[in-house]
């Protein structure tokens, strides 16, 4: 599954439903995100829109398929990005590690150019729901994007603390069936409502934010042993001053 052909399939039904879902939750997240830079792995045209609502100053797009306009466009793989230790307060991978071969590289290279604190938000689809029996059924014709890997939000979250990344937050939404009917997905919208409450595990879309763990030394006090004060002298026995009667 290739980013250009993800793109596309954002652009029609249901992708535009999911990508009006996941800039929902998006909207709420990425304004309790602070720092200098954001980088935004992988970009599916409308990164404007979903990065409106970030205090980040600086966006930073790293994909091929970027116009750069007013952020400046970084052409790089999403394992070796062209950035110091260090160096990011913020990474979005937006269903990133589905395209790539090696996602356990790209989570470590993630982790090595955000500074300590930082944090980073991934999205994907849901293995263990309708978008997972659907994959089953459709991945052999090639179609984006049943025919990319879908990672559940368990492993991701098993790979995150592995490299060393602290989970704080996960959502589960869009309980839709992936169907291509725009009047069905808008009719089946009220399953938005009640799909986090009674079956939040068979969500068709995630979203994990993770921090980067800082491993602090604590230091090892001395145990100073208190000696006591020994005083000199010898205590003298009182009767040696006592004279006795003849």
């Amino acid at each position: 599954m290739s980013r250009t052909r993800l793109a596309e399939w954002f652009r029609g039904v249901p992708g535009r439903f999911v990508r009006a879902e996941e800039r929902h939750h998006l909207d709420q997240l990425l304004p309790n995100l602070f720092g200098y830079h954001l980088a935004l792995i992988g970009s599916v045209g409308d990164d404007d829109e979903l990065l409106l609502t970030s205090r980040v100053a600086h966006h930073i797009v790293v994909d091929p398929l970027s116009d750069g306009d007013d952020r400046s466009a970084v052409h790089a793989a999403a394992d070796a990005l062209p950035f110091g230790e260090g160096s990011l307060d913020v990474v979005l991978l937006l269903h990133t590690l589905e395209l790539e071969e090696n996602p356990h590289e790209v989570l470590r290279e993630v982790l090595r150019v955000l500074v300590p604190e930082g944090h980073v938000v991934i999205t994907g689809f849901n293995p263990w729901s309708w978008w997972g029996v659907w994959r089953l059924l459709r991945r052999h014709r090639g179609e984006v994007p049943w025919s990319g890997r879908f990672i559940s939000q368990t492993r991701i979250r098993d790979w995150l603390a592995l490299v060393g990344f602290e989970t704080v937050d996960t959502r589960c939404f869009f309980f839709r069936m992936p169907l291509g009917s725009e009047r069905i997905m808008a009719r089946t919208n009220f399953l938005e409502r009640f799909g986090p409450r009674w079956w939040p595990i068979f969500c068709g879309v995630y979203v994990v934010v993770a921090r980067k763990r800082v491993s602090t030394l604590t230091p090892i006090r001395p145990r100073w042993r208190s000696r006591r004060r020994m005083l000199g002298g010898v205590v003298e026995p009182t009767t040696r001053g006592v004279q006795r009667g003849k």
